[in-house]
């Protein structure tokens, strides 16, 4: 089967909606062999930083010449950048060959696109033989479909509010289904959370008799540093491949959490790690300069804390460029009105587009919430539209493309035809 249709297959299995649950993955999991208990597992949920907290963390293992298999989504321009063993993507022979022999299964039990692809990616592991797997959460994590392992090592990043159509309209709502990924006996590491978010953390971890390590209790500002202790051992955090402040906490994070899973210290190997975060991971989508003169900026967030913090960096040389130009584009589930209310202070010229996803805002509903908020916008419903926008951005000004991880990819893939 060739790959192009053996993805036309995966895709088509959107129709299927987006189902949280477990029953169907670990019905599809027992009928693959289980692949996804017979290798060590460290497990990341968050609202902000688990994408960039992945990858530090498995780059930091493979330069203890660990073998890292890291499972992310979405993707940005192929979909093998979502399964990968030490930066190299999954094979499209492993893609085909497991959708032409699963397929009538997949189809009889109504498995959904994330379940195949979760179910995929333990397979692929295993098989490859990992010495860890690095596997982010899709959407919450009590009922996400990668909830079904035993790992030695869960984190949770950051927890604000977002999907709260799915995961609850408080703080306290989206912690239980962040905190549903906690086992028993295990070790967790959590990024700087709200206080009710700890507390109700604190008391699962207790009830399971898990390990709670939080981060905020292992390290130091020194200037501009952030330094990480434990024990005896400290790495110093300074200058990395990743834009934005931020970024030295979910360094921080990843570095507790490999100090937790593995005995040796090599403080140079953990700075590698961090160092080499783009190069064995190929990160992409945080605060990334795409291009420059003109700067063309890619940024991911998508909910309002991921906005806060990348106005905060963007603040810092904005006042340089003679334009600014916005265009964005949101899943429905997300908290947009807040987003566009936030980013309408920093751009003049603010662009609208709409993404292929069964989840994504329509371009009516954005416009309207714009409407309502008072500013105008322009709207992009064509390819030839949107790169006309990036033609005539000149060279003292800036585009920063924002918010869904889909809307980065179509610009991205746009880029790459010219």
């Amino acid at each position: 089967m060739e790959i192009k249709d053996s993805l036309d297959k995966l895709y088509s299995l959107r129709n299927f909606g987006v189902k949280l649950g477990l029953e169907n993955i670990k019905k599809f999991l027992d009928f693959l062999g289980n692949p996804q208990s017979k290798i060590k597992t460290i497990h990341i949920a968050g609202s902000n930083g688990k994408g960039s907290t992945a990858s530090f963390i498995s780059s930091i293992l493979q330069e203890h010449k660990y073998k890292i298999g890291l499972y992310s989504s979405p993707h940005f321009v192929r979909f093998n950048e979502r399964i990968r063993i030490n930066k190299e993507e999954i094979e499209d022979s492993y893609i085909s060959q497991f959708i032409s022999d699963y397929f009538n299964y997949i189809l009889e039990n109504k498995i959904t696109f994330f379940e195949v692809t979760t179910a995929m990616a333990f397979c692929y592991f295993y098989e490859n033989n990992v010495d860890y797997a690095v596997i982010e959460t899709g959407l919450g994590g009590r009922l996400d479909a990668t909830n079904v392992l035993q790992p030695i090592c869960e984190v949770i990043t950051s927890i604000s509010l977002e999907h709260t159509k799915i995961l609850g309209d408080t703080l306290a709502k989206i912690t239980v289904e962040k905190a549903g990924i906690i086992k028993s006996n295990s070790k967790v590491v959590i990024g700087p959370l709200p206080e009710e978010a700890k507390e109700i953390i604190k008391t699962k971890c207790k009830s399971l008799n898990t390990d709670l390590y939080d981060i905020k209790n292992f390290i130091e500002k020194e200037n501009n540093e952030i330094v990480v202790s434990y024990n005896e051992n400290k790495v110093k955090i300074n200058a990395l491949p990743l834009n934005g402040d931020y970024q030295k906490i979910n360094a921080a994070i990843s570095v507790l959490t490999v100090m937790q899973i593995q005995n040796d210290f090599n403080n140079h190997t953990f700075l590698l790690g961090l160092k080499n975060v783009i190069i064995n991971t190929s990160l992409a989508g945080r605060y990334e300069f795409y291009h420059n003169n003109p700067d063309i900026i890619f940024d991911s967030a998508h909910n309002p804390d991921g906005v806060r913090k990348f106005l905060s960096e963007f603040s810092k040389h904005s006042s340089n460029y003679k334009n600014k130009f916005l265009l964005f584009s949101a899943l429905n589930d997300k908290a947009y009105r807040i987003m566009l209310k936030e980013l309408r202070n920093e751009f003049e010229n603010i662009y609208l587009t709409s993404i292929q996803n069964e989840r994504a805002a329509s371009i009516e509903d954005l416009s309207e919430t714009s409407n309502n908020l008072k500013f105008n916008v322009k709207i992009i419903n064509h390819s030839t539209e949107l790169m006309n926008v990036i033609n005539n951005v000149e060279e003292n000004d800036c585009l920063v493309v924002l918010g869904s991880m889909y809307l980065l990819g179509k610009v991205k893939t746009e880029l790459l035809r010219i």
